[in-house]
């Protein structure tokens, strides 16, 4: 785990925010979790921040036996810390590349050990190249996700809708907030309504109260013709 609370969060909240974007997929979702990679050799492992394992049962497990599962992570992310800068820049790059995996990335909340804060990598030829970064950003192509910095958060971007990711939490929140507004608007739009009924009936009311009392100066002054025809 990172060293400090900051890391620890950042490590909980791409877990958060990979398990939304990722629900009801058979995708397993990895955080702090031990990855063994040779069979017999209990030394030989890694342990990535977070990480994606395609086409994978999604269940929880004790640790992530490559061998036992047949698959590799294809997607990593570390959160760099000062004690882990060395682990992420320089060891953990050759195992991910034994592994296979597709890409790689680092993300240092507190901008103090890594330039830039935010570094992407991609497999080409077996060896995890740095990416460009575009506008800022970074793309991973494998899950469909842009990444850029916030000043020095971290956020996660559907490439498809252009949303930015939420935890299931905020999702709620956002859902029951739109709900809120919804409802605000529906309330407001029946008051409206409610305004002209109210509006209509009054005219309606002075309408027939005007006609009552034409009616009544018609027979009044009907009245007083056939008095003076009488007269």
């Amino acid at each position: 785990m990172g060293e400090t609370d900051i890391h620890r969060k950042w490590i909980v909240r791409i877990d958060q925010l990979l398990n939304q974007r990722l629900r009801g997929q058979r995708i397993y979702i990895g955080s702090d979790l031990l990855v063994y990679y040779q069979p017999g050799q209990p030394r030989r492992f890694v342990v990535p921040d977070n990480f994606i394992v395609l086409d994978c049962d999604p269940g929880p497990r004790r640790t992530f036996k490559t061998w036992e599962e047949q698959r590799t992570p294809n997607v990593v992310f570390e959160v760099t810390s000062r004690s882990t800068k060395q682990e992420d820049l320089v060891f953990k790059p050759k195992v991910y590349e034994q592994f296979g995996v597709s890409e790689y990335f680092l993300y240092d909340p507190l901008a103090e050990y890594l330039r830039p804060a935010l570094q992407g990598f991609r497999l080409k030829n077996g060896t995890l190249v740095q990416m460009d970064a575009a506008a800022g950003g970074l793309t991973c192509e494998t899950l469909g996700i842009g990444l850029r910095l916030a000043g020095t958060a971290l956020e996660m971007i559907d490439q498809v809708s252009g949303e930015l990711l939420l935890t299931e939490a905020e999702d709620n929140a956002r859902r029951a907030s739109q709900l809120r507004e919804s409802a605000d608007k529906y309330l407001q739009f029946a008051e409206q309504q409610q305004q002209i009924a109210d509006q209509e009936r009054a005219a309606r009311e002075m309408a027939e109260a005007k006609n009552r009392q034409l009616e009544e100066e018609i027979k009044r002054l009907r009245g007083e013709s056939q008095n003076d025809d009488n007269v």
